[in-house]
């Protein structure tokens, strides 16, 4: 995932898939997850979520959606530009 001297420094900046070349669409999995969700319950009966909060235990793994390669390696990086 490094960049070619060539690539201009705007495009290096993108994680790209060595495998397929997709540079847009990527997976994020954490395992051992607990996953807290609140709710109220409205007049009618219905629910509406109020919040929720996520507490990851275990590893995370970071994947092209394309062709499924594991860029954990990138996912730094990706952290890097999450906003």
């Amino acid at each position: 995932m490094a960049c070619d001297p060539k690539t201009p420094r705007k495009n290096c900046m993108r994680i790209t898939c060595p495998g397929c070349g997709n540079d847009s669409d990527f997976i994020e999995v954490a395992d051992n997850v607990i996953l807290t969700t609140r709710y109220v319950q409205n007049e009618d009966g219905s629910f509406s979520q109020d919040g929720d909060e996520s507490q990851i235990l275990g590893e995370i793994k970071f994947y092209c959606a394309e062709c499924n390669a594991d860029l954990t390696s990138a996912h730094n990086r990706f952290l890097e530009m999450l906003f």
